[in-house]
């Protein structure tokens, strides 16, 4: 059997499940098993626990047929315990290196207690930790270990299960589970301590308890479930007066309740309004029910608090919050006024329409900074054309880029007062990035953010830990603006569990694929051929797209390929048609190999997703195209010759070069080999490709946009189902157009 289990429930946590399977199976302490109980869980969570257990034997998923909560969760997890000492890990915590070696060898310097308190910290969206205040409680005199009545300020601590290692035989013998209903960890804790014969505890941080900014703990919610609190303190008293008294601990226990209660009634974001009264008073019984003899009420604001309490006097309690609340917003508005004043007359027409009233039938699109008319946004316009005629499609475009956007398209030039006029009263925002940061997000307004690509390299909070590519990034700022999302697109569950944990805000994730990858699974011969046409590509001719990514340290496009000597090795009927980055501007040596007619400079055409269609295959290094060209079936190259240096500046998600999409090549010389060859578009090739598609074209069936114009527009709950991997086509290869050309 093994040392220890450690039970992990699981609901809603696929941004965090990974990170904190991890966190165990890394620890240098091996002898532990993991019951991981998938509480029916809506999203991948139950796939990415799957997942972990295929690959490591110590880890036993229980799939739940219904969500049953916390509590119910965690006692299918103990039934299947094994181990000779329970613990428990919410699964969007972490435990600190090293920390099952500490347990472990505290229980043995201790002789085998029932129970084991260690310490935590709390960890917070921008990488700030606060440790536990009351830690120096565990800060230990000797090596031993007893009863409560011994450590009575053990019951000051945070009464949590995760902090804490049990002994089996003790829970079992004691017959401990975990009752139904909010506050749930009460009874166990407080139970447990109580007939503990032999308490020891830890000091040393074992876990890291996230603080998540977007909430996710159910206490957190506005619910009349918060009076579950009173049954779970009955529990305990019950407990309490069916043995025999410690001496001591009625006194802090009674305190402990009362202030519970209190934190129950001050957290603004628990109780429904009309429940508050109702709250207080059942607290006033309580605590006249159970108040001890002699018990001396604390000082200060507190005191008064637990005075109110006794004397059942909500009125008062309540005027003297209105009080200080009035205070706070008067302060908060008067900071207010001296802010409008400061206002440009731009922002004051701003103003002035956000006063009006939202257009319901007027979406305002934007791509790329306004830069063109394009990507995720461009699609689900097209889409809601077809479905929602009457809804005006307007686009947010800067002046410089006007010129560029195709004939018919209605455009806002970023602003002007039409701008802000259709940023004020638009029902609908989609953007690919963020809209400005003066942007007043107004009730009833919807904002769909698309992004623009599948995640190999670090984004949002997760750039925190690689500075030189943030370029001094506010991420308070940052997550200001995503507070503002309604909906954020994914194209692959891999994206999603990124995009909710490096944008930890309350939008709705929606798997429905990348609606600007549509066109290439829809595409058709024609498609295809009249792509190539426009660039000018004969029928026998091989295309060759490539497409570098960004890289910070460099402040121009600057191809890490000699490109007139790749173009002279592949001979005259290869095309290399190359793309830089959005982020760089026109490149003198494009221009320069232009001229021989060597290569075509495709970095301004638009959209770009005709170029996948052109193209025979793809060659890249780290650009977030690979994931969107693999929807074509296509051969793909990696040229990752500084592939240790970008992962060390920039930060990626996994390593391009182990799990790559094709043949990879280290070196220019390597890339011109591999191209000369046949094995950039043969059969290994094609096994990587397939392994590839499967994990990140995972939505992309061509019905990406329709989902989202359905569900967002048009109001839909019923997804449209993917169609399965196994049925799905894609726009045809050049290869088989020239044939089909030839055949007619």
């Amino acid at each position: 059997m093994p040392r220890f289990t450690l039970v992990v429930p699981v609901h809603k946590v696929q941004g965090y499940l990974a990170e904190c399977l991890d966190s165990i199976v890394r620890q240098d302490y091996r002898d532990f098993e993991i019951v991981a109980v998938d509480d029916c869980s809506p999203d991948a969570s139950g796939a990415i626990l799957d997942d972990h257990a295929s690959r490591d034997d110590r880890i036993r998923v229980i799939h739940l047929t219904e969500n049953v909560g916390l509590g119910r969760a965690r006692n299918a997890g103990l039934a299947e315990a094994r181990g000779d000492y329970i613990l428990f890990l919410d699964s969007d915590d972490t435990l600190d290196p090293g920390s099952l070696s500490a347990i472990a060898h505290r229980l043995d310097a201790t002789d085998e207690p029932d129970v084991l308190v260690y310490d935590y910290v709390r960890t917070y969206w921008n990488g700030e930790t606060r440790p536990n205040q009351r830690a120096g409680v565990l800060r230990a005199e000797g090596t031993g270990a007893g009863p409560l009545q011994d450590r009575p300020e053990l019951l000051d601590l945070l009464q949590v299960v995760w902090n804490k290692a049990y002994r089996r035989d003790f829970v079992e013998r004691l017959g401990l589970t975990f009752p139904r209903g909010y506050y749930e960890d009460v009874p166990w804790a407080f139970c447990s301590l109580i007939a503990a014969e032999r308490i020891a505890v830890l000091d040393r941080v074992c876990v890291r308890y996230r603080q998540r900014r977007e909430g996710g703990s159910i206490t957190g919610t506005v619910s009349r479930k918060h009076f579950d609190v009173f049954e779970q303190y009955d529990r305990v008293f019950a407990f309490l007066d069916a043995r025999p008294e410690p001496d001591g601990l009625r006194p802090r226990l009674f305190r402990r309740m009362v202030d519970h209660f209190l934190n129950v009634l001050d957290k603004p974001g628990r109780l429904p309004r009309n429940a508050r009264a109702e709250f207080f008073h059942r607290a006033a019984a309580a605590y006249a029910a159970r108040v001890p003899t002699g018990f001396r009420r604390p000082a200060g604001s507190r005191g008064y608090k637990y005075a109110m309490l006794e004397r059942d006097a909500y009125s008062a309690l309540a005027g003297a919050t209105t009080a200080a609340r009035t205070q706070r917003v008067v302060r908060s508005r008067a900071r207010a006024a001296v802010n409008r004043s400061k206002r440009s007359a731009m922002g004051l027409y701003y103003q002035s329409q956000l006063r009006a009233p939202l257009d319901e039938n007027l979406a305002l699109f934007s791509a790329y900074w306004g830069r063109s008319v394009s990507c995720n946004p461009a699609a689900v316009a097209e889409e809601l054309a077809r479905l929602a005629p009457q809804v005006r499609r307007v686009w947010a475009v800067r002046a410089d880029a006007v010129a560029s956007v195709p004939a018919g398209v209605e455009v806002v030039r970023v602003g002007s007062r039409a701008y802000w006029s259709a940023l004020a009263r638009a029902k609908y925002l989609v953007n690919n990035v963020n809209f400005t940061d003066a942007l007043v997000k107004r009730d009833g307004q919807i904002h769909v953010q698309t992004h623009h690509g599948t995640p190999l390299k670090t984004m949002g909070l997760d750039q925190r830990k690689y500075p030189a590519s943030s370029h001094g990034m506010d991420f308070k700022k940052l997550l200001e603006r995503c507070d503002r999302w309604d909906y954020s697109l994914s194209s692959n569950r891999f994206s999603t569990t990124v995009w909710e944990r490096v944008y930890p805000c309350r939008y709705v994730s929606l798997e429905t694929g990348y609606p600007r990858n549509d066109v290439l699974v829809n595409g058709t011969a024609e498609d295809v051929a009249r792509a190539r046409t426009a660039l000018g590509l004969a029928a026998t001719t091989t295309a060759f797209l490539y497409m570098p990514t960004h890289r910070e340290y460099q402040g121009e496009f600057r191809s890490r390929l000699d490109l007139a000597r790749l173009a002279d090795e592949l001979g005259p009927d290869v095309t290399l048609l190359v793309r830089g980055h959005y982020f760089y501007s026109s490149s003198p040596q494009l221009a320069d190999l232009r001229r021989s007619g060597r290569i075509v400079d495709v970095s301004g055409r638009h959209p770009v997703e005709d170029l996948y269609l052109a193209a025979d295959a793809l060659i890249t290094d780290y650009s977030s195209a690979m994931f969107d060209y693999a929807v074509l079936d296509r051969p793909i190259v990696v040229f990752a010759d500084d592939w240790d240096v970008y992962r060390a500046v920039r930060g990626t998600y996994f390593d391009v070069t182990e799990e790559p999409p094709g043949p990879v090549a280290r070196s220019e010389d390597a890339l011109v080999d591999l191209l000369r060859s046949d094995a950039w578009h043969g059969a290994e090739a094609a096994e990587l490709r397939a392994a590839f598609r499967r994990r990140f074209c995972e939505f992309d069936d061509g019905r990406a946009a329709e989902r989202v114009v359905r569900r967002v527009f048009l109001g839909e709950q019923t997804p449209i189902p993917p169609v399965p991997f196994a049925e799905r086509s894609h726009a045809p290869h050049p290869a088989q157009v020239l044939e089909l050309v030839e055949r007619a």
